[in-house]
């Protein structure tokens, strides 16, 4: 499964224009000044190790990838026995990243963890540029750089990026497991047999696993359920992933041509249009790689879970393996065997669900585990014809 995984550098890269959505929400820690460089409160005293967290745009406290990356990094922190008050750095724009995460550097932090896709190819530059110094890279495997460590444009990813950037950790998660336990909660709950999944665009490796996976959980409760699925696009990231009025108004069309009882969407803020049509038309929702419910309340009323990536979990885990000295450079793969993803609390729709749907997730995630379950098909994360 690693191995195709990592096929897919080149689909990976180019999500460099997913935006993350900002809710609320509370977080300690030292921010940065407005300027966007690394307030001189934000240093890690009596600290063994300093850790810093640059997120992307948005706020630290969104609910999303920001806030659960930074949570992991305050947990791996304080399982070190350190203050949780890990300082953070958020940029008003892209243009900010490399200076940013240069401002750790130049502080001499000994962890510096980037949030996100977009981070991808200035976190890849400061691990080449400082190599004594620990990169962990959230959402960002599988790396492709040329053969001599730099962010590789034509994705021909020839470079070892284990030993060119031999402090850099690129965080990647399994999709299609969590869409697997999405599509179990998915066919438990439809009444019509008929649910739905929308992705952002064809040639996103990990849209596709999420959407191949919840097909196979699907019908592995209801054989003969009816998955029908869509992409909003095959070429444009930006309608993809950031167009929430897009996305509501091609999922209006979809559920009208379909007839869904509960569509997923994995599409990013394009896929917040999405939520927003299914609660129009009174069906359930899935959220995709956080808890929705949280993320994105204007869809609570319809929004049953999500399938997660289990963010915070893979920071700590990652930080913890640093100071013991195990960790290896490179990608580091998350799914079931270290509770790497999952699917969310259903919150107010709990009573909804079947009394045997817990046994059949807790089935599925154990089958993960020992490896009797497949939960992609042969053609994992290949475009769909």
């Amino acid at each position: 499964m690693r191995k195709r995984r990592y096929a897919y550098g080149a689909t990976i890269a180019a999500l460099a224009m997913v935006v993350l959505a900002a809710c609320s929400g509370n977080n300690s820690g030292s921010s940065v000044a407005a300027s966007g460089s690394v307030a001189a409160s934000a240093q890690a005293s009596a600290s063994t190790l300093k850790i810093g967290v640059v997120t992307d745009v948005g706020t630290v406290n969104d609910k999303n990838f920001n806030e659960y990356s930074y949570k992991g990094a305050q947990a791996g922190a304080q399982d070190l026995g350190e203050s949780s008050n890990v300082p953070y750095a958020v940029p008003k724009d892209a243009s900010e990243y490399a200076s940013l995460i240069q401002s750790f550097v130049s502080q001499n932090f000994d962890i510096i963890v980037t949030v996100g896709f977009n981070l991808t190819n200035d976190t890849i530059k400061a691990a080449k540029a400082n190599p004594n110094t620990w990169f962990i890279g959230v959402d960002q495997a599988p790396i492709c750089v040329d053969p001599k460590g730099n962010p590789d444009s034509t994705f021909a990813c020839k470079g070892d990026a284990a030993t060119l950037l031999p402090h850099y950790v690129a965080l990647g998660f399994e999709e299609d497991q969590a869409g697997y336990l999405a599509g179990i909660v998915a066919a438990s709950v439809s009444k019509s047999g008929v649910i739905g999944a929308i992705g952002g665009i064809t040639i996103c490796a990990p849209c596709v696993r999420y959407i191949q996976g919840y097909e196979l959980g699907a019908k592995s409760v209801n054989p003969n359920i009816q998955v029908k699925t869509a992409y909003i696009t095959t070429s444009d990231f930006t309608k993809a992933f950031g167009d929430p009025v897009t996305g509501k108004n091609f999922a209006k069309q979809f559920i009208a041509a379909n007839h869904p009882d509960v569509l997923f969407q994995v599409a990013g803020n394009t896929g917040n249009g999405i939520l927003d049509a299914a609660c129009d038309a009174g069906i359930y929702a899935i959220g995709v790689d956080v808890d929705q419910f949280l993320s994105y309340p204007n869809a609570d009323k319809c929004i049953i879970t999500s399938a997660e990536k289990h963010l915070s979990s893979a920071v700590e885990q990652t930080i913890k393996a640093i100071a013991a000295g195990t960790q290896q450079p490179g990608n580091s793969h998350f799914d079931a065997k270290n509770d790497g993803i999952g699917v969310s609390d259903f919150h107010d729709k709990a009573s909804l669900m079947p009394s045997d749907l817990q046994a059949k997730l807790d089935a599925a995630l154990a089958g993960m585990k020992d490896g009797s379950v497949k939960t992609c098909p042969s053609n994992c994360g290949a475009p769909p014809s």
